[in-house]
């Protein structure tokens, strides 16, 4: 007896002629042999869960009445063994596509999640969603065909959109929302979530998660112990309500819960919350974090093992599990401390999602069966991802310096560590383009070979760290045949790992390690090596960030040889035991990249371990060359910033002002700001593009500059929209969905969740650009603000809006909400509406901005429940939330 899976078709049988039914999914095949007809006994007829006629419950139901209790409980965690004697394979649930299909090789790469929310158009959003959506299939029935659809990034359940509240610049993982304002982040949540799971009344285009209930914002390295208290105000008015959008409006089929506790119970396990859940009506299944489930006993210790950790969560109400070791629920219902048919609450609407993804009905009723591969990164997707990033970006200041006329221009100079880097036009759970373009060939591809473009990187980001760096994923390049998909990524060495400690004979075992810090702990290194008495050789090349002398530092118990282009720099094979630190130096000439070669014996050490660091040239050593760069040019474009290397998730940096992904300091780091005074000094014009993930604080540059540009990470084709903007061939138009602020010393403790002088709606002091700031090069005018209420309590607020200006531009028109005077803490505006209009130069366009009784909620306190108060509400409309052209007011009784 055999079963197969090919080109979207099931099949089983005992011989070379056997049954092939069509199949869209993973689960796929309408199996017609019941468990008896597979040992030999009987057909029965077609099981109910795969009769598309039936009713969706009744399906689901029929499926969990076949499960053995070890089967449910396996169906419980996100990779799969699947049930065999069912028909049903193995499944991974964790697929990611925060901004593009992700970690699933080749797709289209769309700017991060928060340069979408820069373009404050959720219509547009949806489309991208969408896009991403139609890749994801392709990748799908694709991987279908090839018989690897049960692999993880393959799949169809995707653990996106992140909407947690970006309450702090400091957070790393900032990058991955839609920014500090809770209502902005629900419209283009519910829009993407939307896009995502398509509109087809049956069946769902990809399945969406809505990430992490609740509250979680940094700092990173707390987040798996952490208990928040925010004031129930803040939780109900700031944290819930993208939450309560998504499930209520956006039907989002999945919840992530996250890892820190909320009023002392962890996420994944508080009862709090699923309430909240059953409240909005929420039927679809909730997923923690991964190892959340893990912690409720590690780090909280609310439970004595991880059989009792599981129980509690799915007893309030989890369905799914991600993260370490094998499913205890079956354990757990045996020691009585979950009973089975509160299993099989939590495993219903897991399964109900694979019903309405299609895995268990013919390709035939799917929509979205036939997709092909095609469609993944095809020319109209690239040509939207050029149109996103254009939409994302925000002008900042301009003293007329932009547009740049390319006639004007003879020489230009390209200076700063992001001009030319890819890594920063992707963020973080990014996919692989096939041809991304960075700011410095964005701008040599613009001007042609008319103008001379010279590039000096001038500085690295910031400070490192001396001896404490280890060398970077991103410095490190291989080659590897290792049996595993790389996906495109060919960052890091190829380590080949011997079962003795001599290199002797062909290795048992190659892999791709990105970095080199290794302290094994006792336990083998690789399949087929021992835990001692082994050896490595990494080999690859190094991509060296500024010429110079760097040391290389290499800490290790155990023999070490280390060489670069050709030289052997250290050889201590031999070395006694225990561990020993070494330096030595190399100097490169320039930035070309230089093999490398590490080899460890861990002899007989009991704790083998090796870490390679390096200390690079110092950071300004580019200065000259940048200046004699600058002297020589009619104009200088600085890009610069931070990047996805240095903000991040629950990650390791070693530059000054970086922590674990977050940052200790929000100023554009010292030695940037060094090198643009330096610049600006010389007289030139110039721009500064600022490349990040989150809010930066330069107020001294913004003082020196001739016009500054935001860009955030913005996808593959980042390049050429930059220098679509700076040349003018577009007009920009993305607005702020955070507050950039002047300090550090602005901001409150990163650690409390209190929203007390947080974002623009509490902030008390003056910020360098405000929450929804964005420049035109051209004008626009507002006047005739009306109010139309209803029975209901919604209205309608109406504006009309003319660019008077000379160009084509958009404008986005934002309304803010200002409540009756009040004893209790409020914020000080909130933003109520918002919408992007696209105006020809004299054109005026009359724009509707509906408020229905939500928009006037508030929490109240002695209620424990929302409430409108009553009094006169401002209504403020403008272009930002501190550029208010217009305003009236309403009443509410």
């Amino acid at each position: 007896m055999f079963f197969s899976f090919s080109s979207g078709f099931f099949s089983i049988g005992t011989s070379r002629r056997h049954l092939q039914f069509s199949c869209p999914g993973i689960f796929a095949g309408a199996l017609l042999l019941g468990a008896s007809a597979l040992a030999g006994g009987a057909a029965e007829a077609t099981p109910a869960f795969r009769d598309p006629a039936l009713p969706l419950d009744t399906r689901v139901a029929d499926l969990v009445s076949r499960l053995s209790l070890d089967e449910k409980a396996g169906l419980m965690k996100n990779a799969t063994d699947g049930v065999p004697r069912l028909g049903i394979p193995k499944y991974d649930w964790w697929n990611e596509a925060l901004h593009g299909v992700a970690r699933a090789g080749d797709a289209t790469v769309f700017p991060q999640a928060i340069g979408l929310a820069a373009t404050w158009d959720d219509a547009f959003v949806r489309e991208v969603a969408d896009t991403i959506s139609t890749e994801a299939r392709a990748k799908y029935n694709e991987a279908l065909a090839k018989g690897n659809a049960g692999e993880r990034y393959r799949g169809l359940t995707f653990w996106t959109p992140n909407i947690n509240i970006f309450r702090d610049p400091r957070w790393g993982r900032g990058q991955e929302t839609y920014g500090e304002d809770p209502y902005l982040t629900g419209r283009i949540g519910v829009a993407f979530v939307r896009g995502l799971q398509g509109d087809d009344p049956r069946y769902l285009k990809t399945s969406a998660t809505a990430k992490h209930l609740v509250a979680h914002s940094g700092p990173e390295a707390t987040r798996y112990k952490v208990n928040v208290e925010p004031p129930k105000a803040d939780l109900y008015e700031t944290y819930l309500p993208a939450f309560e959008a998504l499930v209520r409006e956006g039907r989002v089929e999945s919840v992530m819960t996250a890892y820190n506790a909320l009023y002392g119970e962890p996420c994944s396990s508080n009862p709090f919350l699923y309430g909240i859940l059953r409240s909005w009506g929420f039927s679809g299944h909730v997923v923690c974090d991964c190892g959340a489930v893990y912690c409720i006993y590690e780090k909280y210790q609310l439970a004595r093992d991880f059989p009792e950790a599981e129980a509690r969560a799915v007893k309030a109400g989890l369905s799914l599990r991600c993260g370490l070791g094998d499913a205890q629920l079956a354990v757990a219902v045996r020691r009585g401390l979950l009973t089975e048919a509160e299993l099989d609450a939590g495993l219903t609407p897991l399964l109900r999602t694979l019903f309405r993804l299609g895995f268990f009905d013919p390709a035939d009723r799917v929509p979205f069966s036939s997709i092909p591969v095609s469609e993944n990164n095809s020319p109209a997707h690239a040509a939207l991802a050029l149109d996103a990033a254009q939409r994302s970006i925000v002008l900042l200041k301009n003293d007329g310096a932009l547009p740049l006329d390319k006639k004007k221009l003879r020489r230009l100079a390209v200076i700063g560590p992001n001009a030319d880097s890819v890594p920063v036009l992707l963020g973080n759970y990014h996919g692989t383009p096939t041809a991304p373009v960075t700011v410095l060939a964005g701008l040599r591809a613009t001007l042609g070979p008319g103008v001379t473009v010279e590039y000096s990187k001038g500085c690295d980001y910031a400070e490192i760290l001396p001896g404490k760096t280890v060398v970077p994923r991103t410095a490190l390049s291989a080659e590897c045949d290792c049996g595993e998909p790389d996906e495109g990524d060919r960052s890091g060495l190829m380590a080949e790992y011997f079962a003795n400690p001599d290199l002797a004979g062909a290795p048992a075992a190659k892999k791709r390690n990105h970095q080199i810090e290794f302290a094994w702990g006792g336990k083998a290194p690789a399949d087929g090596v021992p835990a001692s008495g082994f050896s490595v050789r990494w080999t690859g090349t190094l991509t060296p960030a500024l010429a110079g002398e760097y040391a290389f530092t290499i800490t290790a118990r155990g023999g070490v040889r280390f060489s670069a282009a050709g030289t052997a720099l250290l050889d201590a094979w031999t070395a006694a035991p225990g561990e020993r630190t070494y330096t030595v130096k190399s100097r490169f000439s320039d930035g070309s990249p230089v093999r490398i070669e590490l080899e460890y014996s861990a002899h007989a050490e009991a704790e083998p371990s090796i870490a390679l660091r390096w200390t690079p040239p110092p950071s300004n050593s580019g200065f000259a060359a940048a200046l004699a760069n600058a002297r020589a040019a009619d104009a200088v474009v600085f890009v610069g910033g931070i990047s996805p290397e240095l903000e991040g998730e629950d990650m390791r940096v070693d530059y000054d002002g970086f922590s674990g992904g977050d940052r200790t300091r929000i100023e554009l780091p010292a030695v940037q700001q060094r090198l643009l005074k330096a610049l600006a000094a010389l007289g030139k014009p110039l721009i500064f593009v600022n490349l990040s993930g989150s809010a930066v604080a330069f107020p001294e540059i913004d003082a020196c500059a001739n016009a500054i540009v935001q860009g955030w990470y913005p996808g593959q084709s980042g390049g050429i929209a930059i220098a679509d903007v700076l040349f003018g061939r577009t007009n920009p138009a993305g607005r702020l969905p955070v507050t950039f602020y002047a300090s550090t010393s602005d901001l409150p403790d990163f650690a409390d969740y209190h929203m007390a002088n947080r974002t623009y709606r509490y902030f008390t002091g003056k910020p360098l650009y405000p929450f929804g700031h964005g420049l035109s090069y051209t004008t626009f005018a507002y006047r005739s603000l009306r109010v139309a209420e209803t029975p209901d309590g919604s209205r309608t607020v109406t504006v009309d809006v003319t660019n008077s200006g000379k160009l084509a531009g958009d404008e986005v028109v934002q309304l803010y909400l200002q409540e009756p005077a009040s004893s209790h803490p409020r914020a000080s505006k909130t933003l109520a509406g918002f919408r992007r209009i696209a105006l020809r130069a004299g054109e005026t366009q009359t724009v509707a901005l509906p408020l229905t009784p939500t928009s006037f909620r508030r929490w109240n306190d002695e209620k424990g429940a929302y409430a409108a108060p009553s009094g006169t509400w401002t209504l403020l409309v403008g272009s930002s939330s501190a550029d208010i052209r217009i305003r009236t007011t309403t009443t509410l009784p």
